[in-house]
């Protein structure tokens, strides 16, 4: 009985979570719940590198840079979709969702890299998607396992340099006897790390087209590719504009000032803005004319480590920028996947209600010739 009552709370909480369309963030405390249950997938949008340092159990890898799939000149094949939808079927496919996959999209806290993951999924109409709010930082606080392994592993550090210290004194049964408690201590750790619900490991997958598979280690968790499905009906293409639509509001936007319909945001540090700094394969560095300069760390709560801050202080920001909800907003950074992706989902968030992620981005309009810049 008790388990089909805890069965029961689980399909409870999926369908709350799936069905709420309007819903952006869930909190660990509820996520936790959630961590490899039936028809759940945690996502993890930061790097490979990171993913293998430590994701949620059972998680698999999507890295928000490779999202926006482009040439080495930034075209996109199928713009202004992130991917063609046949090659993004396959991609989501290989992770082991399926078109009734409640996704949690996540990274390490600061929140560009999880809904990078979000808008992809919402992008291609797939509604049961949130953004973990904080992240791995956030699960680790409410994981008691966790707290347990942290305070053992300060000890053994501070043990450590202790017995190290000794050895150099030449105190060698103190050293001994720290050397002893040590040892005892990481036996202590091996025996919690298994429970942990942030994992080490990663199993990478190759799937062509210079995509790959990132998964749980064979230990941790294994994934079986499902058959996901796009509806062309269901992409959202109020989400996402093309260079075309961005370079349209531009023009607008260069004869009526503040005054036109369109808002453009540049979301990346002031070095790339002013062009100092290209980055990957983009021929030219500098801004969309007209942009208007807020970087996506104005909305992440870095002091307790929270992918957005209130929803007053993120208002603050884009009332003393004029950024109001009359208007057609479009944001980008680089790839169109991350900086960008932060400041759409916290005007989302706020309720604006004309917001879009220029897909293409810099990595695009740098490399086009044909679109105008500024320094």
């Amino acid at each position: 009985m008790k388990r089909l009552l805890r069965a029961l709370l689980v399909l409870a909480l999926v369908a709350g979570a799936s069905f709420a369309k309007d819903r952006i963030l869930i909190e660990a405390k509820e996520a936790i719940k959630l961590v490899g249950k039936p028809g759940v997938m945690f996502v993890s949008g930061d790097s490979d590198t990171a993913f293998e340092n430590g994701h949620i159990r059972g998680s698999v890898g999507m890295y928000a840079h490779h999202l926006h799939h482009a040439d080495i000149m930034g075209r996109l094949e199928c713009a202004p979709l992130f991917m063609c939808p046949d090659m993004a079927e396959h991609y989501i496919g290989a992770h082991g969702i399926d078109n009734d996959t409640l996704v949690i999209a996540y990274d390490n806290f600061r929140g560009p890299n999880a809904t990078g993951v979000y808008t992809y999924f919402k992008s291609f109409g797939h509604d049961k998607v949130l953004v973990l709010n904080g992240g791995v930082e956030a699960m680790k606080a409410v994981d008691p396992y966790w707290q347990e392994y942290a305070k053992i592993k300060q000890e053994a550090r501070k043990i450590k340099k202790a017995y190290k210290k000794a050895k150099k004194a030449g105190n060698m049964d103190e050293y001994k006897a720290l050397k002893k408690k040590y040892k005892e201590l990481k036996a202590k750790m091996k025996e919690l790390e298994p429970k942990l619900i942030v994992q080490r490991g990663i199993k990478k997958v190759d799937l062509g087209h210079h995509l790959h598979a990132i998964l749980p280690p064979e230990s941790e968790a294994k994934i079986e590719e499902k058959h996901y499905k796009i509806d062309p009906n269901k992409i959202r293409y109020d989400m996402i504009a093309g260079k075309d639509e961005v370079y349209n509001a531009v023009k607008d936007r260069l004869k009526k000032g503040d005054k036109s319909q369109y808002v453009v945001i540049d979301t990346r540090g002031m070095i790339e803005i002013i062009g100092e700094r290209k980055m990957d394969n983009v021929a030219r560095g500098g801004h969309v004319p007209t942009a208007k300069f807020i970087e996506w760390k104005n909305f992440t709560d870095f002091e307790n480590k929270k992918s957005f801050r209130s929803l007053d202080e993120m208002q603050k920001v884009f009332d003393k920028y004029g950024v109001t909800k009359d208007k057609t907003i479009y944001a980008y950074c680089h790839v169109g996947a991350g900086r960008s992706t932060e400041i759409t989902t916290a005007l989302k968030l706020l309720g604006y209600p004309n917001v879009k992620v220029y897909t293409g981005s810099w990595d695009e309009w740098g490399n086009d010739m044909n679109l105008p810049i500024r320094r």
